[in-house]
């Protein structure tokens, strides 16, 4: 049976991210407090290095590792944002990094993890195998895998971003975050629970690829093709091992949301915060919007997830959505 990782685990994990990783700011919007009725507070990693929280768990998963290991070099598979962490992380720890990510990745998230200086090789998503492909280079060169979301490190290292935000709020009532694989979800949860026991967290996936909410429902790890859906970063099959049992213990439910409502929250994000955040990174605001009435009078924590976008695909989405 897999260990679990564990608050205290989040913790050893902040402290090997200090200095590393920047604490990111906690904003809120009167104007979404009103429409909402309730106080909400964003942790925004969409500030943080990389412009994603998965530099969090790339970094405490790398810097975990032995000397040998160090020296063989890390891989990871990612459609972006845990490819850059693992770029940026392995590039401060001196590791040698080579990610495994998909043709049609975003192009900035494919460039910047080019520029963090990883060797990249990429594969068909909905033809090709991309544990596999990283599985077999992994066994020829000697490389230890560092997988986007089903590992302790990862889980833990990821947790920090909830544990910032509840160090600097106080205890929340509701906390909603953004569900691919579940790492963060997974990591936000231990922390949450550490420190507001009585807080309710919500995990916010798109309709499309509802993976998470099917395995809650049937209490195993449910499996789905690849979903279709502008939320790249959540365009994952299935749970992990470790992030499903952490998820099914302590999360009160997972919601869905459409394409739809994450272009509005888009909007709403650069229109009256100024900030630039991806689709992935909408789902828990998204999600905390479609359910006015638990939220209504409520302290309310949200976490955006990442930033990283393409310009040209932001514009072209926002566009359509005014038409």
């Amino acid at each position: 049976m897999q260990t679990l990782p564990t608050y205290a685990d989040v913790v050893t994990a902040a402290e090997r991210l200090s200095g590393y990783a920047h604490r990111t700011p906690v904003l809120r919007s009167r104007t979404i407090d009103a429409q909402l009725d309730a106080s909400l507070y964003f942790k925004c990693e969409n500030l943080q290095r990389i412009g994603a929280f998965k530099f969090r768990g790339a970094f405490n998963a790398i810097a975990s590792l032995s000397d040998a290991q160090q020296r063989a070099g890390v891989i990871a598979f990612s459609s972006g944002n845990h490819a850059q962490g693992v770029a940026l992380a392995a590039s401060l720890l001196n590791v040698k990094a080579t990610i495994v990510m998909p043709l049609d990745a975003p192009a900035a998230k494919l460039a910047a993890t080019r520029g963090y200086g990883a060797q990249v090789v990429q594969y068909d998503r909905y033809t090709e195998d991309r544990v596999a492909i990283a599985a077999s280079l992994a066994q020829e060169h000697g490389y230890t895998l560092i997988p986007p979301y089903d590992h302790p490190n990862v889980i833990a290292g990821q947790g920090t971003a909830t544990k910032e935000l509840m160090e600097d709020t106080g205890p929340l009532d509701l906390l909603f975050v953004c569900l691919g694989g579940g790492g963060l979800l997974a990591g936000s949860a231990l922390a949450a629970r550490a420190l507001a026991p009585d807080c309710r967290i919500y995990g916010v996936e798109p309709e499309a690829g509802n993976d998470g909410l099917q395995s809650l429902r049937a209490g195993h790890i449910v499996r789905i093709d690849m979903p279709q859906t502008i939320a790249d970063g959540a365009q994952t099959q299935f749970l992990g091992e470790h992030t499903f049992p952490i998820i099914q213990r302590e999360v009160a439910d997972i919601l869905t949301v459409t394409d739809a409502q994450l272009v509005q929250t888009m909007r709403f994000y650069a229109e009256r915060m100024k900030m630039l955040v991806e689709p992935t990174g909408c789902l828990s605001l998204a999600g905390a919007c479609n359910v006015k009435e638990l939220v209504r009078g409520k302290r309310v924590g949200i976490i955006i997830s990442g930033g990283n976008v393409d310009l040209a695909n932001f514009c072209g989405l926002l566009g359509r959505a005014s038409e």
